[in-house]
């Protein structure tokens, strides 16, 4: 769809939609980003899983890759509170090992595969690079990261801690971290924009997700145009 006809259909839809909400669409795109990416290895657990996709949210990040190897991906409402509507979920699902396609598909778009996971190569949140794109790679509780997952990784990172307790768990881990990331992000103003077709297409999603039946309005506008 043309930039031109995507704009007019926004328009359309968000014509349908409340006043509040389409400021509160003003207001969010402005800051989201996808400098910084997560991706997440095999996550069963759907109160962790969940709760991640609420901080990415929360802090801006719109897209979320998602690894289903032997386990798939499910959410609990309870604790996304309705956060999975305003992102993009990417799964990867197709073979009995999906990593390296995740991977590859990344790197095809210009991301550096940073491991969340203990290594001896591992750098701390400040001293991470975000000169370039970087997806965030978390693993199991139990388990971790894959063996693949660590091998095709290009770097590694940790958070600090001071305790005895070896690790956090996955949901704290990613808010810890994209709350670090994200603020240093901003503050250095390194890609934290997204294009204006990116834009549009995320508000179109948004707008799709809060307009009941919205496969109906956009056909009537399509007809409207002479598009169909």
């Amino acid at each position: 769809m043309e930039l031109k006809t995507k704009r007019a259909l926004l328009s359309y839809l968000e014509g349908f939609i409340t006043g509040h909400k389409r400021s509160r669409f003003d207001q969010v795109i402005k800051n989201r980003t996808r400098h910084i990416t997560i991706v997440l290895e095999d996550i069963y657990q759907s109160q962790n899983a969940s709760a991640v996709l609420r901080s990415c949210d929360c802090y801006g990040i719109q897209d979320v890759h998602i690894i289903e190897n032997k386990n798939v991906y499910s959410i609990n409402p309870d604790v996304a509170l309705g956060s999975s509507k305003w992102l993009n979920l990417i799964k990867y699902n197709k073979d009995e090992k999906n990593t390296p396609a995740c991977f590859n598909s990344l790197r095809e778009a210009g991301y550096r595969i940073v491991a969340t996971t203990p290594n001896k190569e591992d750098k701390m949140l400040d001293e991470l690079d975000l000169s370039t794109k970087i997806a965030l790679v978390f693993g199991t509780e139990l388990e971790g990261l894959s063996e693949t997952a660590i091998e095709h990784a290009d770097e590694f990172v940790k958070i600090p801690m001071y305790g005895f307790t070896e690790s956090f768990n996955i949901s704290v881990s990613a808010a810890i971290i994209l709350h670090h990331l994200t603020e240093k992000m901003r503050r250095s103003g390194l890609g934290s924009k997204l294009t204006e077709e990116e834009m549009l297409d995320i508000r179109l999603m948004w707008a799709r997700n809060v307009i009941r039946q919205p496969e109906l309005y956009e056909k009537k506008f399509l007809k409207q145009k002479g598009l169909i």
